[in-house]
């Protein structure tokens, strides 16, 4: 049924794209289709979204439609809103120089030969005519698409200075296309990956995004690696290659390779489970240690929680996403204490707000290490239990309680609530009065004047 919806939802959203391309035509202008969803054509995929690219000028767009946003007029790109979804509508136009590495000096409109030219890989520079059904090729994309072959359009020096988040875009496709990246552009790649820097950390996120929540993941953070990449972006990632883990927990290898197995396993994760997998074990590094033979991380999920923190606010991710992510590092190695777990404690971690998301990351986590799957069926078997339960009920027992109670302010007060509420969830009290009895039973030396 979500498949049939998805399917439905991109035809309407391509039937869409195709009247703007007819409103542009009827008007006198070229009009195609440009770019991803070109490629994901010529690869029998379905297209994400639809970007169109015209002879139309932007003020010219922006008459011809009524809902339009003018996003990058002055680069000749305006939004149009159609049925609520937003197209790109571009001018094809070539570009000048780009002295900062990012954004070009200057551009100017012209034909559809000029702008595929200036286009970034030749899978990306393809047009095509959703009227006639014709595919446009200047650039031999549909070659490359054939070959697998992540390739620039023209020298890759030129493409990769005029805006250097290229290089890491080079990454993504090669991944989550699983093709291979042509030795000159993989040359490029290796030798200007320190010039990553002067972009910004908004687009370094968005791209790391699209690498990781998608098909190849793993392969994603090898050729970030191999490029040289990964220790300008994440050195706290590369920094895990080398570090040695427990055989008899880890007989599949060092901590770069374990976390390397997860990111295999992920299957369109959320950006809080990817990036969870990502840096559950980021602690490891700075917390290895080895007695009598054996390796220890002591405190690694919480040393890797703080680590964590400051890499997604370096990559500017929003404070949910930190959250999240946070919350998966922390707690990943609680899951191995669930069987002896009181219920009331047990009741609380199952029905925290990320917890499914953490079961997920524990069972990958387990895949790619032990193979262990015996606590992950032991809370799938009490959480179907715990079904018709109110895992959230309102504490019987409140601060203020205590405080009127005589109890002094401080840690105890935490403390208490803590324990009663446990004991709540476990239903050892029936109403609020046998919750206060207990506490005054098993607190009377802490009790205030």
């Amino acid at each position: 049924m979500n498949q049939d919806k998805t399917s439905s939802d991109s035809e309407n959203t391509k039937s869409t794209a195709v009247k703007i391309v007819k409103t542009l035509r009827d008007n006198g202008y070229v009009s195609f289709f440009a770019g991803g969803c070109v490629r994901d054509f010529v690869m029998k995929q379905e297209p994400k979204d639809f970007d169109i690219a015209t002879t139309a000028r932007p003020e010219i767009v922006e008459k011809l439609f009524k809902k339009t946003i003018p996003v990058g007029k002055q680069f000749g790109v305006v939004i149009v809103l159609e049925n609520d979804i937003p197209f790109e509508v571009a001018t094809f136009r070539s570009e000048g120089d780009y002295a900062d590495g990012r954004h070009p000096s200057n551009v100017s409109f012209t034909s559809h030969e000029e702008d595929a030219k200036r286009r970034d890989f030749t899978i990306n520079g393809l047009f095509f005519d959703p009227i006639s059904g014709e595919i446009i090729d200047h650039v031999g994309g549909r070659g490359d698409i054939e070959k697998q072959i992540i390739r620039t359009i023209g020298k890759p020096a030129d493409r990769f200075s005029e805006d250097k988040l290229r290089l890491l875009r080079a990454i993504r496709f090669a991944a989550n296309l699983n093709f291979k990246i042509e030795p000159e552009t993989w040359g490029e790649i290796k030798r200007l990956a320190p010039t990553i820097e002067v972009v910004s950390p908004e687009r370094i996120r968005d791209e790391l995004i699209k690498l990781f929540t998608r098909p190849y993941a793993n392969r994603g953070l090898d050729l970030l690696s191999e490029s040289g990449l990964l220790k300008i972006i994440l050195p706290e990632i590369e920094a895990m290659k080398g570090v040695a883990q427990q055989p008899d927990f880890h007989p599949e290898g060092d901590v770069f390779v374990h976390t390397k197995l997860l990111m295999q396993k992920l299957e369109n994760p959320s950006i809080i489970l990817a990036f969870g997998a990502l840096l559950h074990d980021v602690g490891k590094p700075a917390t290895f240690s080895q007695e009598k033979g054996r390796i220890t991380f002591y405190n690694h999920s919480h040393v890797g929680s703080e680590m964590a923190e400051r890499i997604l606010r370096r990559l500017k991710f929003s404070n949910r996403e930190i959250d999240g992510i946070r919350s998966c590092v922390e707690n990943h190695m609680k899951f191995g204490d669930v069987q002896v777990m009181r219920v009331g404690k047990l009741k609380q971690f199952v029905s925290r707000e990320n917890f499914n998301t953490e079961l997920e990351l524990h069972r990958i986590d387990c895949q790619s290490s032990h193979g262990k799957l015996d606590n992950y069926y032991f809370l799938q078997k009490r959480i179907e239990e715990y079904q018709k339960e109110n895992l959230k009920p309102k504490p019987l027992v409140n601060g203020h309680d205590l405080l009127s109670g005589g109890y002094a302010a401080g840690p105890l007060i935490k403390q208490i609530l803590e324990q009663v509420y446990e004991l709540q969830l476990e239903g050892k009290f029936k109403n609020k009065d046998e919750a206060v009895q207990w506490i005054f039973e098993n607190f009377k030396k802490e009790k205030g004047s």
